[in-house]
């Protein structure tokens, strides 16, 4: 999820992104993250709101909220996003106490798992 205000509009804006991690074999899905929800003024502040209750990570970047504005609802994130996405999803999941199996192998000192 990515917010901004601009300080010229004052309007507030809002895209979310969904990333579904293939469960079975803990390895990543072949689909992008997508995009599944993006308003401006009071139907950004809605859809903040619901993440908020739902427990959805809000990530504020002017720069990154205005591009991924620009696509279409359910398209996949393009190929440039790939590593900017992939690291707010991993730190997203560092802050959430989780961490990929392969870690608490290799550090013997995390005990969750993604």
């Amino acid at each position: 999820m990515s917010d901004k205000t601009s300080k010229q509009s004052k309007q507030k804006s809002a895209v979310g992104l969904k990333y579904q991690q293939n469960s079975a074999d803990n390895t990543a899905s072949s689909e992008a993250p997508t995009i599944i929800a993006k308003g401006f003024g009071d139907l950004a502040e809605e859809i903040i709101t619901l993440a908020r209750q739902n427990g959805v990570l809000i990530h504020e970047d002017p720069y990154l909220s205005d591009f991924l504005a620009t696509l279409d609802l359910g398209q996949e994130i393009p190929e440039q996003l790939y590593h900017v996405i992939a690291e707010l999803i991993s730190f997203s999941y560092v802050l959430q106490g989780k961490f990929p199996d392969s870690w608490a192998k290799m550090h013997n000192k995390v005990s969750k798992k993604v």
